[in-house]
C-alpha cells in the first residue's frame, strides 16, 4: 500500500480528499495535516517510526506557509516522498516552481473524483515500475516516466475512443507483435486509425514499438506488450 499524507487547510476539503484516496486501490491515508508545520511534523514522525510517507497530496496555500516552501523543507530534511500538488493556483510561475522542486503531478481545484483517481492510478503504475533495486533499461525508464503523464480528459487524446483503445490493447494482450496493418485488419479499422491507437499505447508505455525487417523497402513498425 502507498502511504499518503493529505495536506489541506480546509477541513471539509481534506475530508473529501481522504474519501477519494480511500476509494483508490493500492493507497492508504497515513495522515492528514492542516498546516505546513503539521505536514512537516507528520513526515518526521512517520520517518522516525520507520513507516515514511510515500506520497503527499499538497495544497499550495496553507495558513502558515506556501506549499512550495513545504517541498523545499522536505527535501532539505531528506524526506524522499513524491508530491502531487492539489491547488487552486493557476499561475505559470507556481507551476514551473512546483516542477523544479519535484512535484510529479499538478491538479487544479475544483475537480471530480475521476481526475484524482486517474492521477493516483498513473502514480501507482509508476511506483510499480520503479520500486525495487538493481539496474533498468532505457525502455523501462521511459515507461516509468510515461506512466506519470496524463492526456486530455478523460485520459485520451481528442478523437480516440475508450472502447476502441481497449479492443486494441486486448488484441495485443497475448504478447505477439503486430503491425498497424494487422491490427486494422483484425479490428476492422483503417490503418491510419489503428496506428493512432498504437502510438497512444506506445507513448503511455503500455506497448513497445520496434522496426520489423524482412520485406523490401522501408521497415514497418510493429507493436507488442513489454516482456
Amino acid at each position: 500500500m502507498i502511504r499518503v499524507l493529505i495536506v489541506e487547510d480546509e477541513r471539509g476539503t481534506a475530508a473529501a480528499h481522504v474519501a477519494y484516496v480511500q476509494r483508490c486501490e493500492g493507497f492508504e491515508v497515513a495522515g492528514v495535516a492542516h498546516s505546513a508545520a503539521a505536514a512537516l511534523q507528520a513526515m518526521r514522525e512517520a520517518a522516525a517510526a520507520g513507516v515514511p510517507m510515500q506520497l503527499v497530496l499538497l495544497d499550495m496555500q496553507l495558513p502558515d506557509g506556501h506549499g512550495l516552501d513545504v517541498c523545499r523543507r522536505m527535501r532539505a530534511e531528506g524526506h524522499l516522498v513524491d508530491v502531487i500538488a492539489v491547488t487552486a493556483e493557476r499561475g505559470l510561475e507556481t507551476v514551473r516552481d512546483a516542477i523544479a522542486v519535484g512535484v510529479v503531478q499538478y491538479l487544479i481545484k475544483p475537480f471530480a473524483f475521476a481526475a484524482l483517481a486517474e492521477r493516483l492510478q498513473r502514480y501507482r503504475d509508476y511506483r510499480e515500475r520503479v520500486d525495487g533495486t538493481g539496474r533498468i533499461t532505457q525502455q523501462e525508464v521511459d515507461r516509468a516516466i510515461a506512466a506519470l503523464r496524463t492526456t486530455n480528459a478523460p485520459g485520451l487524446a481528442k478523437g480516440l475512443s475508450g472502447d476502441t483503445l481497449d479492443a486494441v490493447a486486448a488484441l495485443l494482450a497475448d504478447g505477439a507483435a503486430r503491425s498497424a496493418t494487422e491490427v486494422a485488419a483484425a479490428l476492422g479499422l483503417s490503418r491510419v486509425t489503428a496506428r493512432r491507437y498504437l502510438e497512444h499505447l506506445a507513448a503511455s508505455g503500455d506497448v513497445e514499438r520496434s522496426p520489423r525487417y524482412g520485406a523490401k523497402g522501408r521497415p514497418e513498425l510493429e507493436y507488442s506488450r513489454p516482456a
